[in-house]
């Protein structure tokens, strides 16, 4: 069995937010999200939330789930105080694993291997060798390499300030231990705090072993406390998960200029040029390209389609062989059947586009449905808009609507028929009909034109 303890009541004054420090995000996604995903991941019998600063608001954000039970701490007094309030709650045969919420890259398999180190008669240490331990509790050995206790920064001395190997903070303890040890800790220190870290004595004294745990990236273990290392973080994960992506064979054209937040499944020769950001699901078929400077949300683009540069896709789904952009904007609800072509300074809205259907510029099409191989020329409008309502713009196959042309909802346009360049649409146009609605011209031989007085 297996507690895992998440703590995650700190204010994170240096954030300079009124939004709690575990709340920020990390690739789209709070940080205190990322370290639940990874207790998941370990199969957790139980996972406790230690909150505090903006409890309301983490317990929100994050939402109620059958694993998951939020402890208050009402005082923030240090880090083994906070284990403290989960104590009633813990199981006595149960490995504990105390993480952090704001320490979002931590790796399962490192977890792995952490939990692998304690058992009854071990506790396991997660710990890195740092070139500036500068702010870390050092790691504090004897002759024979035995970890015996963690000193803090502040109550270092000379000595131990020279030491590299530093606590993480991260640890697995057995449920009795936590139990017997955690009763007896005591805040006579500079902080007048109640430190975790005290148990690691405690365990030296009574021969329970302490066996540490390396990361296998020392950036796993990299906390946030201000807004400089959420960017450092952010661009360590963006560059690991874009190493990995390439790893299975897709090609970015410059792998640091390129931000996914959420999830990415693509096929086989897909390119994504530069500084276009992902965000939700994103699904792409085989041979999918991406301009650059694309905004791309909850997504999938079907085989053979090409995204051309600026454009942005929401909550869209294209078929095989469509195109779209550049500077075009999909918004939800938009479909593109096979073969469509979306142009540049187009915007969709809850619209679908038949097969072999073209909107190729400056055009707004919303709440429509337009069917095959339809051609909707430059500046048509669907007015689907009243100031009250929203109404439905239906265009049947082979339809052709010249430029300029404002399509007044509801309405229907019926099969083959031709809307020519400039007209205002009211009525339904029957199949294979010609519709104009625009005044006649007028031409007036010899007029003056108005000069400046």
């Amino acid at each position: 069995m297996l507690d895992i303890i998440i703590l995650a009541a700190g204010k994170g004054t240096r954030m300079k937010s009124d939004k709690p420090k575990v709340l920020h995000t990390l690739a789209g996604k709070p940080f205190l999200q990322h370290v639940i995903d990874r207790a998941r991941e370990l199969k957790a019998s139980n996972i406790y939330i230690v909150v505090g600063h903006g409890a309301d608001q983490v317990r929100q954000c994050i939402g109620s789930a059958d694993d998951i039970e939020y402890i208050e701490q009402t005082e923030q007094l240090g880090t083994g105080h906070a284990v403290q309030q989960v104590l009633p709650y813990l199981n006595d045969k149960a490995k504990s694993l105390i993480l952090y919420g704001d320490v979002p890259l931590i790796a399962t398999k490192t977890l792995e291997s952490l939990l692998a180190c304690a058992d009854d008669k071990t506790l396991g240490l997660l710990t890195v060798t740092l070139d500036d331990p500068t702010g870390y509790g050092r790691i504090i050995k004897n002759g024979e390499g035995q970890v015996l206790a963690i000193v803090e920064q502040k109550d270092a001395d000379v000595e131990q300030l020279k030491i590299q190997e530093v606590n993480t903070g991260v640890m697995a303890v057995h449920g009795q231990h936590l139990q017997q040890w955690l009763p007896k800790l005591r805040n006579d220190n500079a902080q007048g705090e109640y430190y975790l870290t005290d148990i690691i004595a405690m365990a030296s004294k009574v021969d329970v072993e302490v066996k540490t745990a390396a990361p296998q990236k020392i950036s796993e273990t990299f906390g946030v406390n201000n807004r400089q290392q959420q960017a450092e973080l952010e661009r360590f994960y963006q560059q690991e998960f874009a190493a990995q992506l390439m790893q299975e064979g897709l090609n970015l054209m410059d792998p640091a200029r390129f931000d996914c937040r959420g999830s990415l499944r693509f096929g086989k020769d897909c390119s994504i040029d530069v500084n276009c950001v992902l965000e939700g699901d994103i699904v792409l078929g085989d041979n999918v390209s991406i301009g650059p400077n694309c905004h791309i949300i909850n997504a999938t683009i079907g085989t053979n389609s090409e995204i051309k540069s600026h454009s942005i896709i929401e909550d869209a789904e294209l078929h095989n062989d469509v195109t779209v952009g550049p500077f075009a904007r999909l918004r939800p609800q938009t479909l593109l059947s096979a073969g469509a072509k979306v142009g540049n300074f187009v915007e969709t809205k809850k619209a679908v586009i038949g097969k072999g259907s073209k909107v190729n510029h400056l055009s707004y099409v919303g709440d429509a449905d337009v069917g095959e191989n339809v051609n909707i020329g430059a500046g048509t409008i669907t007015c689907n808009y009243d100031g009250a309502n929203k109404f439905k713009t239906k265009i049947d196959d082979g339809v052709f609507v010249g430029s300029n042309s404002a399509l007044v909802a509801p309405i229907h346009i019926e099969e083959n028929a031709t809307i020519a360049a400039g007209s205002t649409i009211t009525q339904n146009v029957k199949a294979g009909a010609l519709s104009v609605a625009r005044t006649r011209q007028k031409n007036i031989d010899g007029w003056q034109r108005p000069k400046k007085k």
